[in-house]
């Protein structure tokens, strides 16, 4: 089941899509507010996906902690997160990303997510963002969730022509 899945958002995002897609990569560290050292607070994803317009849908892969795994990892996850540009202005972006997940080996392995992230264009290739939100696991027994505050740098292989779904009326020239 989980092979077919990843088989599908694998298609889903490297198919030549018929209307105009741009490809991206991302790379966002964050940390997380459980107890520990910074190693247990830190966690990393990278992901690769599709944007249309305002839409992305991506595909990642990271790791819950950086702290040294002394047996079994159950760090490790996948996760598919759709994006959505809620409100632009200028070279700034609210965004608002849902993502739903597995956590290898883990007992609350299915991860849930809830993400919002203030997004600056540098260029129109290379955006940052601000974002903070909080991930849900859930297994059999237990359930737990995190909060979470991260920077991540996204490069777009072509350039960006987005846009947001609400739009701010031009102003008329005096």
């Amino acid at each position: 089941m989980l092979t077919r899945l990843i088989r599908l958002l694998i298609m889903i995002l490297l198919a030549p899509a018929q209307m105009h897609a741009q490809t991206y990569v991302s790379l966002a560290p964050a940390l997380t507010n459980t107890a520990g050292t910074a190693a247990d607070k830190a966690n990393l994803a990278l992901e690769v996906g599709r944007q249309w317009d305002v839409f992305s849908l991506g595909l990642a892969f990271g790791k819950t902690t950086l702290s040294p795994v002394s047996h079994r990892d159950t760090s490790k996850y996948i996760e598919l997160r759709p994006n959505l540009n809620i409100f632009e202005v200028g070279k700034f972006t609210n965004t608002f990303t849902p993502g739903i997940g597995y956590v290898f080996n883990a007992r609350e392995d299915l991860v849930t997510e809830v993400t919002y992230g203030i997004e600056y264009s540098l260029s129109a290739q290379f955006h940052v963002n601000a974002y903070f939100g909080q991930f849900f696991y859930s297994g059999k027994e237990t359930a737990s969730n995190v909060s979470f505050f991260g920077i991540s740098a996204a490069w777009f292989f072509a350039p960006v022509k987005g846009g947001s779904v609400i739009k701010q009326p031009a102003r008329p020239e005096k």
